[in-house]
């Protein structure tokens, strides 16, 4: 992690610490370092935004920054994270740029930076960025006359990406009542026309942006809404997304949530099925559910745990190339289809397993059986110090005694907060909860904790 940029981008409080002067420099780094690359013909960047209000604020300053070195911005208005990757690789850009916080409050933005592959942009390349933003690395001459970049609408770029999706649909989705939760966030518009096109009963909520209500008890954060209005209106599944629409969590016709894990799990069992398991592998993270490996287990499925965040995921599934990996959280990667987390993508993988598998998701899921799961963040004022402190180690030996095998427990440094995450799995939750205080008692007794 950078002074900027951390596990997901640059991200803070729009305006505060993620100011329209970022964007600019930003913008200015990436379209004179591109462009370099470019001398005659000038570099391409493609740029796509959430709902949020401070969206459009970056947008501007980011095509701002970059059409004042030479380079071209090509505007894709509001849309998905994965749509970005989708035309940065497949139309010839140089660089991607997503505007968005995901599942933050509407008052955070980011800003995420994708190769000309689609994938999250090398720490080498980020380093220059942050050097700039410093004025490390001094400042190039603005571009004059006819060498000053354009701004290109470019919202056909995003209807391909749509197309795209479409095209993925093995099966039509016609008898099939569906349920979108868009979180009022990148999904609210693209998600159900896929769907419609594609011949599904759709039945949408939180799909009324208006700047300020992205994520806002909505999405794949506050699934228990969708969760009622599956039941409600007796729909045959639901999808909830988050603000920027790599993420997808599902909800089965009982109204019961099918997480990352379970989607894994449905997924890899389906491939395996067809002989089409890459090295008869799922990469997870370390903090996937223990029941999820007990039940791959069963099947004889083999898995790779990586450091949190879908890069480590997507690192290691490029390496050894296997086709499913992801997070708990919904950010789920099908690396035939996408070089980064998809949750439209996600929704349409499980729409096609039910159809093919004639079998709702309840059955789908049911073999996984999910361990209690308590995680507490502990705000500190040093997590690295927290992290090396000989006495925690101590009390996560203590806590992983008194779990005797019949659990994990996993603590780890937040990538991009000053936090701490405390994780205990067990047979109970009150067992979690114990195991937990072990450790934050800890933190406690040597001072720690932030005020």
């Amino acid at each position: 992690m950078g002074k900027y940029f951390g596990t997901d981008g640059f991200r803070g409080e729009a305006g505060v610490n993620l100011t329209a002067k970022h964007a600019f420099k930003i913008g200015r780094f990436l379209g004179w370092h591109f462009s370099n690359k470019h001398k005659d013909t000038g570099a391409r960047i493609v740029i796509g935004k959430d709902t949020r209000r401070s969206s459009y604020m970056l947008e501007y300053a980011l095509a701002a920054g970059i059409t004042s070195e030479g380079a071209d911005a090509y505007l894709l208005h509001v849309t998905t994270t994965p749509s970005v990757a989708f035309v940065t690789k497949n139309e010839g850009f140089d660089c991607g740029i997503m505007i968005s916080a995901s599942h933050n409050p509407f008052y955070d933005n980011g800003i995420k930076l994708l190769n000309d592959q689609g994938e999250k942009m090398d720490d080498e390349t980020t380093q220059l960025v942050e050097d700039f933003l410093d004025g490390k690395s001094g400042y190039p001459p603005f571009a004059s006359g006819e060498h000053i970049g354009r701004t290109v609408d470019y919202v056909a770029g995003r209807n391909r990406y749509i197309g795209y999706l479409i095209s993925l649909g093995k099966y039509s989705f016609r008898g099939k009542h569906v349920a979108l939760d868009c979180a009022n966030g990148s999904s609210w518009d693209i998600a159900p026309n896929v769907f419609r096109a594609l011949g599904a009963k759709v039945s949408v909520i939180n799909a009324q942006p208006d700047g300020t209500n992205i994520n806002r008890n909505a999405g794949s954060t506050h699934i228990e809404g969708l969760q009622k209005f599956v039941v409600e209106n007796g729909c045959d599944v639901g999808f909830a997304y988050d603000g920027d629409a790599d993420r997808c969590l599902c909800v089965d016709e009982k109204g019961e949530l099918v997480d990352g894990d379970k989607i894994m799990y449905i997924y890899a069992r389906y491939l395996q099925e067809r002989g089409k398991l890459v090295n008869n592998t799922v990469v997870t993270t370390i903090m996937s559910n223990l029941g999820l490996f007990k039940a791959l287990d069963a099947l004889g499925i083999e898995y790779a745990k990586t450091a949190v965040g879908d890069k480590n995921v997507y690192d290691y599934m490029a390496a050894h190339r296997n086709n499913i990996g992801g997070e708990q959280s919904g950010h789920i990667i099908f690396s035939k289809y996408a070089s980064t987390g998809d949750g439209i993508l996600t929704s349409l993988k499980m729409m096609e397993v039910m159809l093919a598998r004639e079998k709702p998701l309840s059955e789908l899921a049911a073999p996984i059986v999910i361990y209690p799961q308590v995680l507490e963040n502990v705000r500190v004022t040093d997590k690295t110090i927290v992290m090396s402190a000989p006495i925690i180690q101590q009390a996560i030996a203590k806590a992983e005694a008194q779990l005797a095998g019949n659990g994990r427990i996993l603590v780890r440094p937040s990538g991009t907060e000053p936090l701490v995450r405390v994780m205990s799995e067990a047979a109970d939750t009150e067992t979690c909860r114990a195991c937990n205080q072990i450790v934050i008692d800890a933190i406690d007794a040597c001072g720690f904790r932030a005020g």
